[in-house]
């Protein structure tokens, strides 16, 4: 058997636009400096406190909390009055086609918390697909490699057999660090470049070539 874990923002579903707006709303409204797009844009995939750090490294722990449960208000009273988080081109076409092969297992490896990650894979019915679903809320934060130990040991599959997906440098950090395969996106929150640095083996532009690219580095499918 074979696993595919799948990060969330920017790799299933679009959310820079939503990100970004967020944090600048949160800065604005705890009067503090808004940083600018990129450092915005480097935090994802994180867990909210640990970007908060990265985002305000002076604050206090107070400020940060403060911060982190701003973050939260504006994200969520954007994300569920508007579903501003579409899944991407393609995205439930593949996750069918890999779901109905009888050598793959999925999972979900993301920085977000569990209720959100279930929200937004529940918005979008594309929760079924997945055999587990890993997060910081009982995992280290990216890029740990514990969310993609726990998932190989919810299915059972090996390192050899295992590829994560994503669109950051934390995902590839993370894959590397757990002894698996990576394969980075090119249509999310961190640059085709960064990511090979980071330890992506292959790059891919586009869901139609996401199975190819899995079968290359795992073994061609026998189903």
């Amino acid at each position: 058997m074979k696993l595919a874990i799948f990060d969330v923002d920017g790799t299933l579903v679009d959310s820079v636009a939503l990100l970004v707006e967020s944090v600048t709303a949160c800065f604005i409204a705890l009067d503090h400096p808004v940083p600018d797009e990129p450092a915005m844009r480097a935090i994802s995939g994180l867990n909210l406190e640990l970007g908060m750090e990265i985002l305000a490294p002076n604050a206090d722990a107070g400020l940060l909390a403060a911060l982190a449960a701003q973050y939260r208000h504006e994200y969520l009273s954007r994300a569920t009055a508007d579903m501003r988080e579409p899944l991407f081109p393609g995205t439930e076409a593949v996750l069918d086609l890999l779901a109905a092969r009888e050598d793959m297992h999925l999972a979900v490896a993301t920085g977000k918390a569990l209720r959100g990650a279930n929200r937004i894979l529940g918005a979008h019915d594309i929760a079924r697909y997945f055999a587990n679903v890993q997060t910081p809320d009982h995992n280290a934060s990216k890029p740990h490699p514990q969310m993609i130990y726990s998932a190989m040991s919810a299915v059972g599959v090996d390192k050899e057999n295992t590829v994560m997906i994503g669109d950051t440098n934390h995902d590839m950090e993370m894959a590397r660090a757990a002894g698996v395969r990576a394969i980075g996106v090119s249509w999310g929150y961190h640059l085709p470049a960064d990511l090979t640095k980071a330890g992506a083996d292959i790059i891919i532009d586009d869901y139609a070539d996401l199975i190819g690219a899995i079968d290359s580095l795992l073994g061609t499918s026998n189903a």
